[in-house]
């Protein structure tokens, strides 16, 4: 079965409180989202739902200017591989998957690890556009290296590595400039696309 470390981590934290883990996450997000429409009820009356649909489309040339880019970029340095353990899912199962990446590691890498390091770096380094970069390159390593953790974990390499870092840095730019809704949907994305196209 092919897992995402995040989605393990989230799994063990909520198994430990006694819950279950798909319907807490759902009931975490209804609560969350709950939590948004009434707090910014005022707001929310001049959202059309055609947002929506140009966040889509932005997030979709998004998500594939970075595949091109960083691939682009890599090829001249490696040969990229195009193993995967990705073989044997069903297309509901992949299609789960690249949603689950999509909201779980962009809920961590970006959300929480982003904004902490940027708050501990902002108590040591001057000037927000240095906090930011740092606390941007620092959460891309992050992210790039949790993949070859634990059981699930992919065999490392250099090339992976690299390309997975600097994804990790498009979608910490994405997440500083357009947020975490556009960030998740990047990912989500992308993955679609990826494990779709093979």
């Amino acid at each position: 079965m092919v897992r995402i470390s995040v989605d393990i981590w989230f799994t063990y934290l909520l198994t430990n409180f006694g819950l279950d883990a798909l319907s807490a996450t759902f009931f975490i997000a209804a609560a969350i989202g709950a939590y948004i429409v009434f707090t910014k009820r005022d707001r929310l009356k001049s959202l059309k739902l055609r947002y929506f649909g140009l966040m889509i489309v932005e997030c979709t040339v998004y998500a594939i200017a970075l595949a091109f880019l960083i691939h682009n970029a890599l090829n001249l340095l490696f040969l990229l591989d195009g193993n995967s353990s990705l073989h044997g899912l069903s297309k509901l199962q992949l299609f789960a998957l690249s949603l689950g990446a999509g909201l779980y590691e962009e809920l961590f890498f970006r959300v929480i690890l982003v904004s902490l390091l940027f708050y501990l770096f902002n108590k040591c380094v001057t000037g927000k556009t240095k906090t930011y970069i740092l606390s941007a390159i620092v959460a891309a390593l992050i992210f790039s290296g949790v993949h070859y953790i634990g059981e699930y974990g992919d065999s490392w390499s250099l090339s992976s590595f690299l390309f997975r870092f600097l994804f990790g840095l498009g979608l910490n730019v994405i997440y500083v400039k357009r947020g975490f809704g556009s960030a998740a949907w990047t990912h989500a994305i992308y993955d679609i696309i990826v494990v779709f196209g093979r």
